[in-house]
């Protein structure tokens, strides 16, 4: 596999996981206004559980997207190239991060 063809699988998946994280946390700022207020005896159970199935479920989207790739590619025996598009990936977000946090200081 072509590095060049990697990278933008790499870039692709670590965008993927930018819009998911910006898709939750719209749905976590604006959770009053989507289920309501919350009502602390009625929700005393439910509320924790829903919180960590969205947790679980979060790690394994997002696990998918930074590490299903790369480890197929190992396990087909392209070693380097599952290693490669592991840390391009890595890197993609290490720049979204470096992209956000620049836009949250230009903001201020």
């Amino acid at each position: 596999m072509k590095n060049s063809k990697l990278i933008g699988q790499a870039a692709l998946n670590a965008l993927g996981v930018a819009v998911y994280v910006f898709l939750v946390s719209l749905v976590i700022n604006n959770a009053a206004v989507i289920f309501g207020p919350m009502n602390p005896a009625s929700n005393k159970i439910i509320a924790p559980i829903a919180f960590l199935l969205f947790f679980v479920f979060s790690a394994l989207l997002t696990g998918g997207l930074v590490l299903g790739k790369p480890i197929t590619l190992y396990l087909d025996g392209q070693k380097k190239e599952g290693v490669k598009m592991l840390i391009y990936t890595g890197a993609c977000l290490f720049i979204l991060l470096i992209i956000i946090f620049a836009g949250l200081i230009l903001i201020k």
